[in-house]
């Protein structure tokens, strides 16, 4: 079937339009869109098995693909990474001339292929049968050299490609993107990865701000006065904790309230005749050390209010400031 590549001297003004580029893209993600569906309505027999070999292996997940399928598959071996699986991404032309000696019998094998002719993979599938590494192949052609190769086979559907021509890789990667996200999120469920192990490879940006725990960036010094402190003792000890603000606590050390500088300025009539319990706001909003970061935003937001008491089991062990949460990048 012969394809017709569009010249410049082949566009049309109607093809140039706004509207000619918004009907091209959504025919794109039409297609695609259907093609991931399709994919799940067909998931590949091997998918599961592919599952439990990754979570058995003691080593790491190797991928590797050239070209687009390479592309693919880079980003496969970060998503894993990054989820509790440990990968990385070997291209295939450098194995050939030493980085080969990555990939050890511990280890799993995941190529990539739309073809599955792939000639620079030829070297990884012979080195995984050498050694007996278990090998996850990807491919849309289930007869060809790497699915035949494979102890595990993610067959993908052999559907038209999405561009005008039917021939850049658009579809096809599209699918392996899809696969390789659904490899990843099983495993995090089989592995009940959570939200912590998650921060843990994700500790910068805006992401690693927002799955930071409140214990993570409190103050562990308290300022706290007992209810019967006299004023003079509140305002050493709201001054030496240097956040505006005092935990009030009970004779068995729970917090009963909070003295902040606004309650000293609207209090300014009789204060040093008053104690500590007669100004104090009682029952302030607290969190717990392992409240997310924007959690506790969200409360002093909405709380209008600068400061937050940090308890377990109702005895303050620290104190988390708006500037804390700002300071790390918490929107």
């Amino acid at each position: 079937m012969r394809s017709t590549v569009l010249t410049p001297d082949a566009l049309t003004p109607s093809s140039l339009t706004p509207e000619a580029h918004r009907r091209a893209a959504e025919r794109v993600l039409r297609i695609e869109g259907e093609a991931l569906l399709t994919l799940a309505g067909a998931l590949p027999d091997d998918f599961a098995g592919a599952v439990a070999a990754l979570l058995e292996v003691r080593g790491r997940a190797v991928l590797s693909g050239i070209g687009k399928s390479g592309h693919v598959a880079r980003k496969i071996a970060a998503t894993l990474a990054s989820t509790g699986t440990p990968s990385l991404f070997v291209h295939p032309a450098e194995a050939s001339h030493g980085d080969l000696g990555m990939v050890t019998p511990d280890d799993i094998c995941i190529l990539l292929s739309n073809s599955g002719e792939t000639m620079e993979l030829r070297d990884l599938i012979a080195h995984c049968a050498r050694f007996d590494i278990p090998l996850i192949g990807m491919s849309r052609d289930a007869g060809s050299t790497l699915m035949r190769a494979a102890d595990y086979r993610l067959t993908i559907p052999d559907l038209p490609e999405a561009c005008a021509i039917g021939m850049a890789p658009t579809t096809s990667t599209t699918l392996m993107m899809g696969l390789g996200d659904a490899l990843a999120v099983a495993l995090m469920e089989a592995r009940r990865f959570e939200a912590d192990q998650f921060r843990t490879y994700h500790p910068g940006g805006k992401l690693g701000a927002q799955l930071t725990l409140v214990r993570q960036v409190m103050h562990p010094q308290v300022p706290l006065v007992p209810l019967d402190a006299p004023m003079q003792e509140v305002v050493r000890a709201m001054t030496a904790g240097g956040l505006g603000v005092t935990g009030v606590v009970d004779a068995q050390g729970l917090l009963a309230g909070v003295v902040t500088d606004g309650d000293l300025r609207r209090n300014i009539v009789g204060l040093l005749d008053r104690v500590a319990g007669d100004i104090a706001t009682r029952s302030p909003k607290t969190v717990a050390p392992q409240t997310l970061a924007a959690e506790a935003l969200a409360i002093v937001n909405k709380s209008k209010i600068s400061a937050l008491f940090v308890c377990e089991d109702g005895r303050p062990v620290g104190i988390v400031h708006l500037h804390d949460l700002l300071r790390i990048g918490v929107m």
